[in-house]
């Protein structure tokens, strides 16, 4: 899934009678590529899940084994500490209130839509947000109310493993690096991306179910329809800084580890590994061989 769903702890979706019904064969994908010395598994993740989901197909735990290292977006997702200081300096602007961005409208609904998520102040609770934040925050709200559990994110999974077998776990960015690509975004962007989540609230825990049956499906092309394509045709910027420019910045580190030695499972995002512009065809295209598993 990719970060528009994570940063807010990152995430999101599912009804509380949808959240026992455990899916019948979860097999998410998963790629090998291979260099000379050295493999990379590429795997994607969804960052909050309905609790009781069993997703842990065999071949996962093999690539697990068989890895030296866990790589992640960011190793630290999980650190309130460093994440709330972060947040308050990219995510807050006093100065500048929500109520002097947005129409009359726009904060009409950004009030109901607060209300309905739970914030009896409604968008007062919001003023200092930036847009960006508030969209995100928001979006977070009906995952939660229906029973989701962000525990259950696939990272939070993955990484006490690897800390239990004394592996290493790193990061392709920095917890200031995810937001700089909110925060550096331009106020129109912003202000629409608000607005497209304000539209998408009440449809917000269906969406997601369909996300994750297709994530655990291993339903790449669905994946790619909902997740990137909304992105890719009606906010091309957004879409460029969320995911092609981080896919690309990725992919150069991958390609450099495979020029080394050693096996490494990366983790991230599951709309990072669909689509056109996803990490496996930036491989493809560089000459490397991605097969799935």
């Amino acid at each position: 899934m990719h970060t528009i769903h994570r940063i807010a702890t990152v995430a999101v979706a599912l009804a509380m009678l949808l959240a026992s019904a455990a899916l019948a064969v979860a097999e998410p994908a998963l790629w090998v590529v291979k260099g000379p010395h050295a493999t990379v598994y590429l795997f994607g993740t969804v960052h909050i899940l309905p609790k009781n989901i069993a997703w842990r197909a065999p071949k996962i735990d093999s690539a697990m084994a068989k890895s030296n290292e866990l790589w992640l977006e960011i190793p630290n997702a999980d650190d309130a500490a460093a994440m709330q200081p972060l947040a308050k300096e990219f995510g807050l602007d006093a100065a500048h209130p929500l109520s002097t961005k947005l129409s009359k409208e726009q904060l009409a609904h950004l009030d109901a839509v607060a209300r309905q998520a739970g914030i009896p102040a409604g968008e007062a609770a919001l003023e200092p947000f930036r847009p960006w934040l508030a969209a995100v925050s928001l979006s977070m709200a009906p995952l939660i109310q229906a029973g989701w559990d962000p525990a259950s994110g696939v990272e939070l999974t993955l990484k006490p493993e690897f800390v239990k077998a004394n592996k290493p776990i790193r990061g392709l960015e920095t917890i200031e690096q995810q937001l700089h690509f909110f925060a550096d975004l331009p106020e129109k962007t912003e202000v629409a991306y608000l607005d497209t989540s304000l539209d998408d609230f009440d449809a917000g825990v269906a969406r997601f179910q369909k996300v994750v049956d297709a994530w655990a499906a291993g339903d790449v092309t669905t994946i790619d329809q909902l997740l990137d394509r909304e992105l890719r045709e009606k906010y091309p910027e957004l879409y460029k800084t969320l995911i092609v420019k981080r896919n690309q910045a990725w992919t150069s580190r991958i390609s450099e580890m495979l020029k080394g030695e050693g096996t490494f499972f990366i983790a991230v995002g599951a709309g990072h590994l669909a689509g056109p512009d996803s990490v496996p065809a930036l491989l493809t295209a560089a000459g490397f061989t991605v097969e799935r598993q």
